[in-house]
């Protein structure tokens, strides 16, 4: 009775299965089992068929994986029991980024992809991100369906079993990502010395992508097999880089001038960071410009710009230099996609966290098409990223600097008790500065007089709090942030 009783109670206090921001993540072992997980796979497979079946659709899902503990034995128990289910299936016989198995359920004509991963979170943490037949993350209302139907859901085997094959992710995706850009252009400038090229996969599911890619020789970082990272969290965070830092600030200087160029990829392959040759962290706040000018001026691209509520604000400024139109969502690249799928013409579609999609390709965040388009850009003009980044700074006269800062919530009352604070007291000022808006698409906006913005807002997938801020100066800013951070934890 006691060990019952012990079990009852630890079972009680696991938290029910529940889709974030993108996807179901939770502690290997804890709330992410093998038993969870065999339950949740068929159940997302018949909402699938349910929401994307059509005349030219297969009954075929594709179930992929990253470079987690156990993501292999995952992916297999994910596989067999929707085989089970009476669905056919695709198992990757190897770690791919996640953008790989978006590809593969869209040109595949699939119903759409399992994919094990945990994405930035630390090594402690697997999941399941959700992809549907059009190649992107599900919105909300199907992973709604699939916690809804989770209730209910009893474990059955279909009168017929379907098929399950294996097969190799990275080819296909290789291919069509080489077609949107000139990579004999990328290959030439590397080989003659003008572009040099480090990558720091974070030991995560990009490793080997890049010069996959590439003929010319890049210079790869991280690229072994490192489930808990390090210690840390396959995010692209400064916290994090020390090693490509290093490897950057003393590489041999080549004699001629050249461009620099290092690129940080998370756990998953679907966000980027960057950084130049002094070592700099780039983050998608200065990335997102520079992709636009480099796709509306040097490729001639049109469409609408959608960025999230998290985006620097030099981003519609860049915009409107090109008359492009802008949309601003949610945080979440659901959220983006979801407009991408709604929308006749788009540009790129890009978040705050490194998540950056394109109108030409599938309604998905793609790291390692970021890092071609980025390469081109830097071919072709022959100067690094943050060259780039200062010219569009002079040409729309605006000039910022951004942070975040991330709380860990040691409870949900805690949670509670801020939002309670947000909802009936929002600030009217902070520091100086009057609060000259307010906008609640996703967390709390406060817009202040001098133009700087502070951004409270709960994780979707982690018990965090996440504060953001953009402004003028960095003392500023920092101020601004230690502010936020003095309210929240008193």
């Amino acid at each position: 009775m006691p060990n019952d009783s012990a079990s009852s109670n630890a079972h009680v206090s696991i938290s029910p299965i529940k889709f974030g921001t993108d996807g179901w993540r939770g502690i290997i072992a804890k709330e992410f089992t093998f038993e969870r997980l065999i339950k949740v796979a068929p159940v997302a497979a018949e909402v699938l068929e349910d929401t994307y079946s059509s005349p030219d659709s297969q009954r075929l899902i594709i179930v992929g994986y990253d470079r987690r503990f156990l993501s292999e034995e995952f992916a297999q128990a994910t596989a067999e029991v929707v085989q089970q289910a009476g669905y056919d299936v695709l198992l990757a016989n190897t770690f791919a980024p996640t953008p790989a198995f978006s590809w593969a359920a869209y040109h595949r004509q699939a119903l759409g992809a399992l994919v094990i991963t945990a994405s930035h979170n630390p090594g402690i943490y697997s999941g399941l991100k959700v992809k549907g037949a059009f190649g992107g993350s599900v919105p909300p209302p199907v992973t709604q369906a699939i916690q809804d139907r989770l209730a209910t859901a009893s474990s059955t085997t279909a009168p017929k079993p379907g098929t399950l094959d294996t097969f190799d992710p990275w080819p296909d995706y290789c291919q069509v990502l080489a077609s949107k850009v000139d990579i004999d252009l990328i290959n030439r400038a590397i080989t003659q010395k003008q572009l040099t090229v480090f990558v720091d996969t974070m030991h995560g599911a990009t490793a080997s992508g890049l010069q996959r890619l590439l003929t010319a020789e890049i210079t790869e970082l991280n690229s072994d097999r490192d489930p808990l990272f390090e210690g840390g969290a396959p995010e692209p965070l400064p916290k994090y880089l020390g090693t490509l830092i290093q490897t950057i600030q003393t590489r041999q200087q080549s004699a001629e001038q050249e461009a620099v160029v290092g690129f940080i990829f998370d756990g998953d392959g679907d966000r980027i960071a960057a950084m130049d040759g002094q070592g700099t962290f780039l983050s998608s706040q200065i990335l997102i410009p520079i992709l636009i000018e480099h796709l509306a001026a040097r490729r001639q691209m049109k469409g609408e710009v959608i960025k999230t509520i998290s985006g620097s604000e030099l981003i519609p400024r860049v915009a409107a230099l090109h008359h492009l139109p802008l949309h601003e969502t949610p945080i979440g690249y659901k959220y983006i996609a979801d407009h991408m799928l709604e929308t006749e013409a788009v540009l790129l579609g890009g978040e705050e966290s490194g998540g950056i999609g394109y109108g030409n390709h599938i309604p998905e965040r793609d790291g390692l098409l970021s890092a071609l388009y980025l390469l081109e850009a830097a071919a072709q003009t022959k100067q690094d990223l943050t060259h780039l980044y200062q010219q569009l700074q002079a040409q729309t006269g605006y000039t910022s600097f951004y942070d975040r800062i991330d709380l860990p919530l040691a409870s949900e009352a805690d949670k509670q008790k801020l939002i309670a604070q947000l909802q009936s007291a929002p600030f009217t000022q902070v520091l100086d500065q009057a609060v000259t808006d307010v906008l609640a698409i996703d967390g709390y906006k406060f817009l202040l007089a001098d133009h700087s913005w502070l951004l409270i807002r709960f994780s979707g997938t982690e018990p965090v709090l996440r504060l953001y801020c953009e402004s003028h100066q960095p003392e500023q800013m920092a101020q601004i942030l230690a502010w936020a951070k003095e309210w929240a934890l008193r």
